[in-house]
């Protein structure tokens, strides 16, 4: 941690990746793990624009717990830290596989969200968007043209965000640090991103609890603890 402290305070533009690792402290099932979201699932089924079209009392039904299980879902001491690095200059951005919103709800203004945001729903026809609370109501109809309401994330079969991918590039590429929070680096393309701000000199910091692709191109590995307790050791070195 005193390292990570020490590789911040020299770099002039460090960025953060986040994944779901990130928000398990929190209280979030991450994806792929024995207990995670698609344990025993196929995600391309069920997170898809056919299971959308085609079995919507499933993907309704899914979204609709997901969407309630986040309703009571706080922000963790490492949200709290990131946002607070970024108030201060410590952290320039974060790019974030997630799709809860908690670093916003931290206060971090400079957020590319590669896969979307669950905090709100649009319709897939005209593309109004709204709160995601609707679902709680039951209501999956567009008001505006009859639409069906759905979550306002990227379903597998759909391109990522064109605003939230430029985002990503352009961050990469200022990147002289880039530190990986709770991601596995095994979905494209934000897997490139850590591997081109490597490429272009930059420090690569990797904090997940299990091995990644790209562990041994990482200036720094830290496995053996939770984010937030990393994050909150590193603090203290930096005040």
């Amino acid at each position: 941690m005193k390292k990570l402290a020490e590789l911040l305070q020299q770099a002039e533009h460090p960025v953060v990746m986040t994944g779901a690792g990130m928000s398990t402290e929190s209280g979030l099932p991450d994806f792929r793990s024995n207990n995670g979201l698609w344990n025993n699932r196929d995600p391309a089924k069920l997170a898809s624009i056919e299971t959308m079209q085609e079995n919507w009392e499933e993907f309704f039904s899914f979204y609709h717990s997901r969407i309630k299980a986040l309703a009571d879902v706080l922000p963790n001491s490492g949200h709290e830290i990131l946002a607070e690095w970024e108030k201060q200059g410590v952290v320039k951005s974060i790019i974030t596989q997630n799709v809860d919103g908690l670093h916003q709800a931290a206060g971090n203004e400079k957020v590319g969200e590669l896969h979307g945001s669950i905090a709100t729903v649009r319709c897939h026809s005209c593309g109004e968007k709204m709160k995601s609370s609707v679902y709680l109501e039951n209501k999956t109809i567009c008001p505006e043209c009859g639409g069906l309401l759905r979550p306002n994330i990227v379903l597998f079969g759909e391109m990522l965000p064109e605003d939230a991918i430029a985002f990503a590039q352009n961050e990469t590429a200022k990147a002289d640090l880039f530190i990986v929070l709770g991601s596995s680096l095994s979905v494209t393309p934000a897997s490139f991103f850590p591997a081109d701000a490597r490429d272009q000199g930059a420090n690569l910091v990797i904090v997940n609890r299990a091995e990644t692709e790209m562990d041994q191109k990482a200036d720094l590995l830290l496995q053996d603890q939770g984010i937030g307790s990393i994050l909150t050791e590193t603090n203290k070195y930096l005040t």
